[in-house]
């Protein structure tokens, strides 16, 4: 087998792992009043429970990080995607509160070694493209993210049992996950001189990207828990019509990401970074002041432009920060994931019951303009192109590791 042909299949079975977890997520959070009713979980309980899964999973990526330096982060993905899948079904399986609690820890647990491990992947395999390939990635989530919906949508449609709703999606998936996995690349320290960590003030140089992360998680846990309520409570929309800005914030989450390693490449990370940062605080701007129902829908929309490019890129950069200890970086980065979304939620619903919900989405605004005074911690050239398998030839981009062909 070619180096260029093991390059395509690790990168399209890592983009498959993306589009799994995508779907599993978006089936796991999207059925949460059915998992309420399922297991007569209180309204008061239910935070403890929400709250648990991404503490466990930032927990785990911290395991994560000293584990991959025994067994690779392929070998932790090989075996973390299908306990997630597995957990999922657990979840939809159960008939008393404790088994939804083991579940659920599971998921947790599991999920934090899954997202390390595939974005320490991504990161890897983006070094070895020599250009910015992690947008596609992450629009493959965004893409299981909306298939995974659609079928939560159906499974409450047709009013199934959370086991009957799961079952299909486990069943499918499970065995393509494991076939996947064989063709895991980790191309993670080739070329470059490991280190032991981070080294003295490595952390120091990571906290600007750890607090962009949790911005950009604030200001998507915001869209996730505020958008339905926000348009129907504060804009007066319909309750059928409170539904559509989450999908649309989804749907342009992933045409954002599709093109948006083609705009890494032309014009960098630090510049698609910033138009990004400016375009999100413009949505959440928008969704504060909109008169009405379809104008917040406008805000909902510039949001999943903005914000959809920050993630992906915000890995990326922790890469290229730290070259000979990308897997380190990435696993204390995605700590901050989960601490966004834990503390986006909270925040928004606190201020809003405290002061106004129209006042509460210009926080959010103000975090993600955190961004803006961070953005070169996002790289320069090497940010745009990269050696390997890319090299110049005139004015044209010729990306040799696809046979050749313009990009």
């Amino acid at each position: 087998m070619t180096e260029d042909v093991r390059l395509r299949r690790g990168r399209g079975s890592l983009g498959f792992s993306f589009f799994v977890q995508g779907v599993t997520f978006a089936l796991l959070v999207t059925r949460i009043p059915a998992i309420q009713d399922r297991y007569g979980i209180s309204d008061g309980l239910l935070p403890a429970f929400l709250a648990a899964v991404p503490v466990l999973a930032g927990v785990s990526s911290v395991a994560t990080e000293h584990l991959v330096k025994r067994v690779g982060p392929a070998a932790v993905l090989g075996w973390a995607q299908p306990l997630v899948l597995l957990a999922l079904l657990g979840v939809g399986a159960g008939s008393r509160m404790w088994h939804v609690a083991v579940a659920l820890g599971a998921f947790g647990l599991s999920v934090g070694a899954l997202d390390a491990s595939m974005n320490m992947l991504g990161v890897s395999l983006q070094r070895a493209y020599g250009r910015s390939i992690m947008l596609g990635f992450h629009a493959a989530y965004s893409l299981g993210g909306i298939v995974g919906a659609s079928a939560a949508w159906a499974g409450a449609h047709w009013h199934l049992s959370l086991f009957t709703s799961y079952l299909p999606a486990v069943a499918v998936l499970l065995p393509l996950a494991f076939y996947g996995s064989r063709f895991y690349l980790d191309r993670s320290g080739e070329g470059e001189v490991p280190e032991k960590g981070l080294g003295a003030g490595g952390f120091k140089l990571l906290l600007p990207l750890c607090l962009v992360m949790a911005c950009a998680y604030i200001g998507d846990s915001t869209v996730s828990n505020w958008s339905a309520k926000y348009l129907q409570d504060v804009l007066g929309s319909s309750e059928q019509l409170a539904t559509v800005p989450y999908n649309v914030y989804m749907v342009t989450t992933l045409i954002g990401r599709a093109v948006g390693d083609l705009g890494v490449r032309r014009f960098g990370a630090v510049a698609v970074v910033r138009i990004g940062t400016l375009v999100a605080a413009g949505g959440f701007a928008v969704v504060a002041a909109a008169p009405g129902a379809w104008a917040g829908m406008l805000g909902f929309t510039l949001l999943g432009i903005g914000l959809c490019v920050i993630v992906p890129q915000t890995f990326a950069a922790a890469g290229r920060l730290f070259p000979g200890a990308s897997d380190t970086a990435i696993a204390r980065l995605n700590i901050f994931n989960y601490v966004g979304f834990l503390i986006g939620s909270p925040l928004v619903g606190g201020i809003g019951d405290a002061w106004s919900y129209r006042g509460a989405m210009l926080v959010p605004m103000a975090l993600v303009l955190v961004t803006l005074f961070h953005a070169r911690s996002f790289g320069s050239e090497g940010a745009r192109y990269g050696v390997g398998h890319e090299r110049r030839a005139g004015d044209r981009v010729v990306d040799v590791g696809r046979g050749g062909n313009e990009v």
